[in-house]
């Protein structure tokens, strides 16, 4: 297989996409972004990359964006549904997938890696899983080399699920804190690394890595570690019980700044754990203790 000189990704103004990009480019590679109308600010100061306008659910832009380059990195995702704009799981995550491997594919690339999310399986509860699976099997479908990771929660400056959790710790005298499943939050650096690595390892091609950190929580303690790297000695925490936070959800939702879905409720009641040893031995990464990721991102 010839080597990848250009890799076209997308998703690349989201908060993994950026990280990827640096990985991307610290590995030597010339990266070319696909970029929505109104979302170039995203990508100030991420570097020397080429940028190309369009969107997952325009074919056409896709063919013309990915003339020229060997891998595609397909990370776009929504953990959120927006029905006013026609923005849902199906489209985003299925037919955007099904555009970008059709694409791939008629350009003539050789490496395809894909971003799905730990818990995406067959009869998965939530619509995201459930979107994030059948997006799987339109790659394992497809005859392009693939690589697919399915992350557990990931953390960095500006996630979705530690910073605003920071905040809260900061801002609020007491925490509240719902679902009852366990999480192994993973460092966006070192998902970005993988991800970036698997172009190049032959013995990537057609496997499904799933991603975890070293360390398995739940969402109090995740807080409790929070605390520790602010200096806060104690945290208090609210458990709203599952039957008020289910109500508040299904009432609440529609408001811009609610945080939880129905759907994102579901999956914080589950399990969100994999074998950490993993990711590391695949792609020679150092584990980082959650703790120590978090002083880092904090301090």
């Amino acid at each position: 297989m010839r080597p990848v000189h250009r890799v076209f990704v997308t998703g690349a103004t989201g908060f993994v996409g950026r990280a990827v990009v640096q990985a991307l480019r610290g590995e030597g590679y010339v990266v070319r972004c696909l970029v929505r109308r109104g979302s170039e600010p995203d990508l100030r100061g991420v570097g020397a990359i080429e940028r190309v306008e369009g969107d997952v659910l325009a074919p056409q832009l896709l063919d013309e964006g990915m003339a020229g380059c060997g891998a595609v990195i397909h990370l776009v995702g929504i953990i959120r549904e927006h029905i006013a704009t026609n923005t849902t799981f199906y489209r985003v995550h299925v037919q955007g997938t099904v555009n970008v491997v059709a694409a791939a594919a008629a350009a003539g690339v050789r490496r395809y890696v894909h971003m799905s999310a730990l818990g995406a399986r067959e009869g998965a509860r939530s619509r995201y899983h459930q979107t994030k699976w059948a997006a799987e099997e339109a790659v394992r479908a497809c005859a392009l080399p693939w690589t697919i990771f399915r992350p557990s929660v990931i953390y960095g400056r500006g996630d979705g699920l530690v910073s605003p959790l920071v905040r809260l710790v900061r801002r609020l005298p007491v925490v509240p804190l719902v679902g009852s499943g366990r999480l192994q939050p993973v460092p966006v650096e070192q998902v970005a690394q993988a991800v970036a690595r698997a172009l190049g390892l032959p013995a990537a091609v057609k496997q499904t890595y799933e991603v975890g950190g070293p360390d398995v929580v739940t969402l109090g303690e995740l807080v409790d570690l929070i605390g520790t790297a602010l200096g806060r000695r104690r945290i208090l925490k609210l458990h709203v019980p599952g039957a008020v936070a289910r109500v508040a959800t299904r009432t609440l939702q529609a408001l811009p700044y609610f945080p939880l879905t129905p759907d994102q409720l579901l999956m914080l009641d589950e399990d969100n754990v994999c074998d950490p040893a993993s990711l590391p031995a695949a792609f020679g990464l150092e584990p980082l203790p959650l703790a120590t990721g978090l002083r880092r991102l904090l301090g």
